[in-house]
């Protein structure tokens, strides 16, 4: 069932199974406030177990692009696209989000995103092959942050 993410309330639903559910669920909060402010666009989310595809999509990305497959269970999805930007996301139980921003006609901005959520560590998965920049963030505390250039086509 689909939920659309409140920033002004940050709401844990849906998110129960992670050890840092708080820093979590104010990851995601600042992402719908992100996409509010930006491009007045609701985040909803859904279930993992309900967006198998949104997985797929995310997961072939990680493995062809970087040879990328995460040992961390999937929590939930969103997947939409404003303007010429198609977005998937992934949240996982051990505090991380990965992003995909594609854009349709512009190959050069393509990318896969990953944030880490306050209190969890760098995944093994990660460790070594990405540098972190740290951000603040009033929903969600201290964000880390990192990415890579697309360079195939989804």
């Amino acid at each position: 069932m689909p939920y659309v993410v409140d920033f002004k309330k940050v709401s844990t639903v849906g998110l129960e199974a992670s050890p840092v559910v708080q820093a979590l669920a104010g990851l995601r909060a600042s992402e719908a406030r992100y996409f509010m402010n930006k491009y007045n666009h609701e985040f909803t989310v859904v279930p993992a177990r309900e967006s198998q595809e949104t997985i797929d999509y995310v997961n072939r990305i990680l493995k062809e692009e970087r040879d990328l497959e995460f040992a961390a269970k999937s929590l939930e999805t969103s997947r939409f696209q404003v303007e010429n930007i198609k977005f998937a996301y992934v949240f996982y139980d051990n505090g991380l989000e990965v992003n995909v921003m594609y854009t349709v006609d512009d190959p050069k901005k393509r990318a896969v995103g990953f944030k880490l959520s306050e209190g969890m560590q760098v995944p093994k998965e990660l460790e070594g092959k990405f540098k972190f920049a740290r951000q603040k963030s009033i929903l969600a505390g201290i964000i880390r942050g990192s990415f890579f250039v697309i360079k195939g086509e989804y």
